[in-house]
């Protein structure tokens, strides 16, 4: 069984779209150093030269 983590013990990044911190996902195991965007939708923003936070 594998080990449980605290999620504050999981690494933390700033999206450089919104500016805000998001922590380490699953999904993101084997990516982790190339992933830059708490979301699709910051990503999409940030590629189309949107704002990111607050642009609706």
């Amino acid at each position: 069984m594998p080990k449980m983590r605290k999620k504050s013990d999981l690494p933390t990044k700033t999206c450089l779209a919104c500016g805000l911190p998001f922590t380490w996902r699953k999904k993101w195991e084997r990516d982790w150093d190339n992933v830059k965007y708490c979301s699709d939708r910051c990503r999409a923003n940030a590629k189309s030269g949107g704002e990111g936070r607050g642009t609706q």
